[in-house]
Parts: C-alpha cells; sequence; structure tokens
C-alpha cells in the first residue's frame, strides 16, 4: 500500500479549481419534453438523441469542431413534423449557452470561421454581445436532407440567438450539395463559439466591452 504524506494531501486539496463553465436546461411544453447540457470547456463529447437523426449528427459536429461537451436528450411531436422539437432544443441550447457563460468576463467575445466541406463554403461571424440577431443567407437546393426539412435550419440559429444572446452573421459562399452546405454551417458555426467563448488572457478576466456588460440583463 503506498501511504501519502499528510503535507501533499494538504497541499493537493488546497489547489483552486475553476468553476466549470456548464450549464444544463430543461424545457417541457405541451408539444416537447427537452434537456440540453453544454461544458464550454470540455472535449468534444456528443450525447444527442432528438428524434431528428440529422440534427443529431450536427450537434456531434458542434462538440467535436467547439471541443464542447453536449448533451440532447428530447421527445417531441415528431409525428405532425420536426419544426417544435428543433426549436425547443436550440431555445435550450441557446439559455444554457447563456448560463454556461455566466458574466461573459475574459471571453475573446467575437468568433470568426471560414469552413469548407468539399464544394461547400460557409462563413460564420459571432458576438456574445448579449443582443439577439440573425442575419442569414444560406440555401441549400433540396427541401430535404433525409427527413431534415431544410427549412428548421434558419429556425434552429433564429432560436439559439435569441436566448443565448448571440448577434449572428452566417453566409453561405459556395456549395452545391445540400448536406455539405449544413454540415459546414455547423461546423463554422462550432469554430467561431469555440473561438468567442475561449479565455483571452490579455484581457485578465475582465469583460470585452466599453459598456462594461455582455449580458442581456
Amino acid at each position: 500500500m503506498t501511504c501519502v504524506a499528510p503535507q501533499a494531501i494538504a497541499t493537493d486539496l488546497s489547489v483552486e479549481r475553476k468553476p466549470a463553465r456548464a450549464a444544463t436546461v430543461k424545457r417541457e411544453t405541451k408539444e416537447t419534453k427537452v434537456e440540453v447540457s453544454i461544458n464550454l470547456d470540455g472535449t468534444g463529447v456528443c450525447s444527442s438523441n432528438s428524434q431528428i437523426p440529422f440534427l443529431d449528427h450536427m450537434m456531434d459536429q458542434l462538440a467535436s469542431h467547439g471541443l464542447f461537451n453536449v448533451m440532447v436528450q428530447a421527445e417531441g411531436d415528431t409525428w405532425i413534423d420536426d419544426h417544435h422539437t428543433n426549436e425547443d432544443i436550440a431555445l435550450a441550447l441557446g439559455s444554457a449557452l447563456s448560463q454556461a457563460l455566466g458574466d461573459r468576463k475574459g471571453i475573446h467575445r467575437f468568433g470568426d470561421f471560414t469552413a469548407p466541406l468539399d464544394e461547400a463554403l460557409v462563413h460564420v461571424v459571432l458576438d456574445l454581445s448579449g443582443r439577439p440577431h440573425l442575419s442569414f443567407d444560406v440555401t441549400p437546393p433540396t427541401d430535404r436532407i433525409g427527413a431534415y426539412d431544410t427549412q428548421l435550419l434558419e429556425h434552429f440559429f433564429q432560436s439559439l440567438a435569441n436566448t443565448s444572446g448571440m448577434t449572428l452573421h452566417i453566409r453561405q459562399l459556395a456549395g452545391k450539395n445540400s448536406h455539405h452546405i449544413v454540415e459546414a454551417t455547423f461546423k463554422a458555426f462550432a469554430r467561431a463559439l469555440r473561438r468567442a467563448t475561449e479565455q483571452d488572457e490579455r484581457r485578465a478576466g475582465k469583460i470585452a466591452s466599453s459598456k462594461g456588460v455582455l449580458t442581456q440583463h
């Protein structure tokens, strides 16, 4: 048996641990029952059971390229269509992101990334400003990717921007394949969000705003 000196134990216990930048949000209506978790300082782990297979694939892109840990568990009225479930997952994800960011001290705040996927190219710029806005110019050439209605893409990002307090600009620069275009969108978004949420060492824990506040309230 290996023994550890009491002094060593005390030293280990005295190490200051930063609070996790993580949050879980539950949202329940007559149409859906949704639980979403995000850890901004994760390793890219994703567990998504949304009842929308293509959206699960996109949540995996968000986690993998943002290095976030993402969990989605949802039940919804998908026998009607995927609209309510898609929307409520995005609303919960935005709320969880906002909670995980807290007062947003020390973060870069801005993120900018352009992601290619074969012939597709999508540019995402975002600002964790506390002011919700979406400017969206993405036009997948087909109405569906598998069973996923491509009209739901814009609504997903609008809902996420609304509850996260994010200014979000998404531009499709090239693309012919709907799957490639949408996947490039999520990859670019994940990379831009990763940059925006990361700590800026030069900022030394201060808020990246001349107003001194980035939150919505």
